[in-house]
């Protein structure tokens, strides 16, 4: 076998054992859950690179797709936008919540847990995260309507965006946002004071960590109103910051200055037009 050949084997084995190591004793459900943010992510980036025409007529396949999902609300309706929805919250809230997974997928090393719960606690994580993008598509649908946000799921109102942002910076010092913070920041101590046995107590489970971390995340979601909901380098911002969020020590450190900003950046988007020149 030529060395080169051997190289590249072991390459590729190196990078399943290191996914392996992600989720020890799960790398099909590794596999799985990264395969589906990575495409979420794929997607929503073709969504940007290849604007739809005007016209369904004709198309087919990958051609569709990308005809729903590039055009605007009132081309499309509510079904692309909750679908493009659901796309954002896979691509940015799933990933943030890995480490209550993994965390979870240590138990499955005893016998509280098994590998089929640990996909059913990530399903009932993940269906808090439809129903917000229930919620979500039906808002944006609603503000196209009333002319607030644009094609690109942009506000179109200073005042819109300036309170979007304070709201967001406030609910930062909220007591429902520590509590929930709390819970996220410390997996093991959520799960062992909510145990439930069984697929349909980690189904129970999942949804309330999905609860937990929508406490958490919800209003630094909306803030896509403000810089458009298919803005990529936003949403990626976004996750990272929700998930440093997530991480006791980095947490503690950027949570009120995070709440700062964004309320001086709102009260400046709103008061800024009426200055005068």
């Amino acid at each position: 076998m030529p060395a080169n050949t051997r190289l590249k084997g072991r390459s590729w084995e190196d990078e399943v054992r290191a996914l392996a190591r992600l989720l020890p004793g799960h790398g099909v459900l590794a596999l799985l859950f990264f395969t589906a943010v990575l495409t979420a992510w794929s997607i929503l980036f073709t969504m940007q690179a290849f604007p739809g025409g005007t016209s369904f007529a004709g198309r087919s396949g990958v051609g569709a797709l990308l005809w729903l999902c590039s055009n605007t609300v009132a081309v499309t309706g509510y079904g692309t936008t909750f679908l493009m929805w659901v796309l954002m919250t896979l691509a940015m809230m799933a990933p943030t919540a890995f480490p209550a997974f993994r965390t979870y997928a240590d138990l499955t090393h005893t016998a509280a847990a098994n590998s089929l719960s640990l996909a059913v606690l990530v399903a009932g994580y993940l269906s808090v995260w439809l129903g917000f993008s229930v919620a979500a598509a039906f808002v944006q649908v609603r503000l196209a309507s009333l002319g607030l946000v644009d094609p690109l799921g942009r506000s179109t109102s200073h005042v819109l965006s300036g309170a979007l942002l304070v709201s967001a910076g406030l609910y930062q010092f909220s007591a429902l946002k520590a509590a929930c913070l709390k819970a996220c920041q410390s997996p093991m101590a959520f799960f062992l004071t909510h145990w439930q046995p069984g697929n349909r107590g980690a189904y129970r489970l999942g949804l309330r960590l999905g609860a937990v971390c929508l406490g958490c995340c919800w209003a630094l979601m909306l803030l896509a109103f403000v810089a458009g909901t298919m803005n990529l380098a936003i949403m990626a911002l976004a996750m990272v910051l929700m998930t440093l969020e997530k991480l006791p020590d980095i947490g503690a450190i950027i949570n009120a200055p995070l709440g700062v900003f964004l309320i001086l950046a709102g009260t400046t988007v709103i008061v800024l037009p009426f200055l005068p020149n």
